[in-house]
């Protein structure tokens, strides 16, 4: 009998019951962010059974030797092993059951433990897309990804190898005999000398490598999650902290290569723009000024000349350009003529005031547009466009027939095809009907004559036309080429007739447009809305103008945000002809200013920015000083009449500063110290108040907070909706500042011919009167070689010792001059009256 010697072993039971398989204990977890846990993990060992007294293998990974078979003992019966105390062994199919159930708590355990890695997986994603940008998103996508793979692989390997180890197990269970170990359990012992029983096959055992999850023990959260194969994903703060550090490491290596940029220089620039375009400190464009020998600033403008030894120096390569190339030039953009369509014929009504010219639109359009107009002309330039019964369309433009608005009209004649010069039958040609002639043929567009009010028993039409012919307009019924039609619009007589010329000459023009492209209009008006803010009144001309469209209006941009077409409409877009109100400009444009739609926001803030500055520099210019202009300028004595004017129109505002500026005469000017269209501001009351301005408030009121400053400061404010109402106050007003006119009218003149005195201190003039009368009382200048010596007042006559009123021419008298003694014998005295009267420009 063998010494049998244990070693103490952990875990390990007394040789009679069974071994302990399973191992508890507690570890630690580190997480991210200095977090820990602490969970309790199970090792499981792997059982091995031998035949009972045998002492365990010590290291369970080395097979058991087989023993070494006895040499054959003698005869003699050998003695008898003491009886060992007995112990159970399990059978089989407890061995198969037992096997079943770990191998069903090990699918258990590594189940929960995907299902945790997985919701471990979760919260990082979560961390991720509220902390992490979108590259460190799609990372933890990968590595979630990835740990899911790994678990998912990790599991379907161990319950492969479980599977595995107990089919090994059921096999030899089902077809070999009892083990030796069992037989002797059961009482059964081999003979002496028999042959010794086939050894039962070992069963196939899993390799107890890495890979060996037997080996590993129980599946455990920190061990599905870092794995034995290192493939946990690394946190955001890791994954920065590497990312700064190759930063670090790229720096270190060596300075970045220069970048040679390709510098975009106009005609001038400020070193500051300069610095920005190059990329580079605007500190060192300044030092390199200065080893140049020219001191700067960052704000200073240089030349181009300049700006190109400072791109070269600094390694960059210059590209010059004209200032002018910023802006948008469609003189050289034609469209081709396969792309050109027909479209409407923009007619412009032009003439005299009162001459009928919204009257006749109005009977054409069947609306009543005079009503809504002030004094019953018009002071807005429409734009209306009509549909005819052939259902063709024609784009009627109103002008103002007042004198005050020669803007507007030479406007309407850039923007049309077709002028109707509407003439009224009694009244003949007027100064705004020849001023009307001249826009037209200056504009070179073709004209008809209307002549209106043939309903009225005084109209003579023959003589409006033999007036026409100082114009060198000859009409057709004279033998001419100028087409003229009599109407009537308050009968509504001959009205086709006026659209049939219309229709003849738009058809002789051959009108056509592309409306294929981006759009280009011209803006007929503009205003600021108090509710929807900047509007302008455009006429497209070519293109197609679409909601949405980035344009540039002037030195304006913005982009469409709505169109309204002259009905009030909501329309989504506008072809070639047609007028529209566009919404969405940044600030209220100039009538006239050209209206282009570009590709983007960038390009529209260049053109606008560009467009600015000119005017800007065309505003701050100024002639050259000279030393005579100067002092001529000291000398002159001219007053300024200072006001601030607000329209609810551009092109008010426009006839307004106009109309004002042709008062201004030699001893007085109109100065107008703002102009613009809205509401009065407080801002334009502080201003007023400031200059002592009045403020002109024409189809405008003030808002809540302007009224208050002019109750505070007492400002003047007039409120006007005629124009020629708001000229009679301005001329009355200038004049009024002027002062009353002196009118001096000579009465008498004598000569001094002895000096007598007059009390203490007075003298006494001895005269001889040589011309009219003297006066007591009158003014007298007392002039001495054609010198005046001294200005003053009769304050005593006589005629010896007498008291007179006056003194007659031939006679002789004594007067007594008020506040002067400086007389003698010799001296002239001129006596005249003084006169006032009001002032009129």
């Amino acid at each position: 009998m063998t010494d049998q010697t244990d070693k103490p072993k952990l875990g390990t039971r007394p040789p009679l019951g069974l071994k302990r398989t399973v191992e508890t204990g507690k570890v630690k977890q580190s997480f991210s962010h200095g977090r820990s846990n602490t969970v309790v993990v199970e090792v499981k060992k792997r059982r091995i059974l031998g035949k009972p007294g045998e002492t365990p293998a010590a290291a369970p990974e080395a097979p058991a030797p087989e023993p070494v078979a006895a040499a054959p003992q003698p005869a003699a019966p050998a003695p008898r092993p003491a009886p060992a105390a007995p112990q159970r062994r399990l059978s089989e199919a407890e061995q198969i059951a037992r096997r079943k159930e770990d191998l069903e708590r090990f699918q258990r355990e590594a189940e929960e433990a995907r299902m945790a890695a997985l919701e471990e997986a979760r919260r990082r994603e979560d961390q991720a897309k509220n902390s992490a940008s979108e590259e460190e998103r799609r990372r933890a996508e990968e590595n979630r990804r990835a740990e899911e793979q790994a678990i998912e692989e990790r599991r379907l390997e161990a319950e492969r190898a479980a599977a595995e180890a107990a089919a090994a197990a059921e096999a030899p269970a089902a077809s070999a005999p009892a083990a030796p170990a069992q037989e002797e359990d059961r009482g059964f012992r081999r003979p002496a000398g028999a042959a010794p029983a086939p050894k039962r096959p070992e069963p196939a055992r899993p390799s107890r490598g890495r890979d060996d999850h037997r080996q590993r023990g129980k599946l455990t959260v920190t061990r599905a999650l870092s794995g034995e194969d290192d493939s946990r994903a690394r946190s955001l703060a890791a994954l920065r902290r590497a990312r700064e550090k190759e930063k670090r490491h790229h720096q270190q290596s060596g300075p970045a290569a220069k970048q040679v940029r390709d510098v975009v220089v106009p005609e001038t620039i400020t070193v500051q723009e300069l610095a920005n375009r190059m990329a580079e400190r605007g500190a060192d464009l300044v030092k390199a000024l200065f080893k140049m020998g020219s001191p700067v600033t960052l704000t200073q403008t240089i030349d181009q000349d300049t700006a190109e030894l400072l791109v070269t120096e600094f390694g960059h390569n210059i590209k010059r350009v004209s200032e002018s190339d910023v802006d948008i030039d469609t003189s050289a953009d034609v469209d081709a003529a396969e792309s050109l369509q027909p479209r409407p014929p923009v007619v412009t009504i032009m003439g005299h005031v009162d001459h009928g010219k919204t009257s006749l639109l109005d009977a054409i359009r069947g609306a009543a547009v005079v009503s809504g107009e002030a004094g019953g002309i018009t002071q807005h330039i429409g734009a209306y466009q009509v549909s005819l019964p052939d259902k063709s369309k024609v784009t009627f433009l109103d002008t103002p027939g007042h004198e005050a608005f020669s803007e507007m009209r030479a406007r309407g004649a850039n923007v049309t095809d077709i002028v109707v010069l509407v003439v009224a039958a009694d009244d003949g040609l007027k100064p705004q009907t020849v001023e009307a002639i001249n826009h037209t043929k200056a504009a070179g567009v073709p004209m008809i004559i209307a002549i209106n009010k043939i309903d009225k028993p005084e109209a003579r039409p023959q003589r409006v036309r033999e007036e026409l012919l100082q114009h060198e307009i000859v009409v057709e019924q004279l033998g001419g080429d100028v087409q003229d039609v009599e109407v009537s619009a308050l009968q509504k007589t001959n009205l086709d007739g006026l659209l049939n010329a219309i229709h003849l000459q738009a058809e002789i023009l051959e009108l056509k447009a592309n409306p294929d492209r981006a759009s280009e209009a011209t803006v007929i008006e503009s205003k600021l809305d108090k509710g929807r803010g900047p509007l302008a009144t455009v006429l497209v001309q070519r293109g197609t103008l679409r909601v949405g469209d980035v344009f540039v209006a002037g030195a304006q941009s913005g982009k469409v945000r709505a169109l309204t077409d002259d009905k009030g409409r909501q329309v989504k877009e506008a072809g070639p002809a047609m007028p529209v109100e566009v919404l969405g400009l940044s600030a209220v444009p100039s009538a006239g200013d050209p209206f282009t739609v570009v590709e983007n926001e960038a390009r529209a803030r260049e053109v606008a920015a560009y467009r600015q500055s000119v005017l800007d520099r065309k505003r701050t210019t100024a002639a050259p000083v000279s030393l005579e202009n100067m002092f001529a300028s000291k000398a002159a004595t001219t007053m300024e009449f200072p006001l601030v004017v607000k329209a609810d129109v551009h092109g008010s505002t426009e006839a307004i500063v106009s109309a004002l500026n042709r008062l201004s005469t030699d001893e007085i000017r109109v100065r107008i110290l703002s102009s613009g269209v809205g509401a009065i501001t407080e801002s334009d009351v502080t201003l007023a108040a400031a200059s002592g301005a009045p403020i002109i408030g024409f189809n405008v009121r003030p808002n809540a907070k302007a009224r208050e400053a002019i109750n505070r400061t007492k400002v003047e404010l007039r409120y006007y909706d005629v124009i020629y109402h708001l000229t009679d106050w301005a001329k009355s007003a200038m004049g009024g500042q002027l002062g009353p006119e002196i009118i001096e009218t000579v009465v008498g003149r004598a000569e001094v011919r002895e000096v007598f005195p007059a009390g203490k201190r007075d003298k006494a003039a001895g005269l001889l009167v040589l011309e009219g009368v003297i006066r007591k009382g009158l003014n007298a200048r007392l002039t001495r070689e054609d010198v005046i010596v001294s200005k003053t007042t009769i304050s005593s006559l006589r005629r010896f010792k007498d008291d007179v009123a006056q003194v007659i021419a031939g006679l002789e008298c004594g007067v007594l001059l008020a506040d002067t003694n400086d007389i003698k014998p010799g001296d002239s005295l001129e006596v005249f009256e003084v006169e006032e009267r009001a002032r009129t420009l």
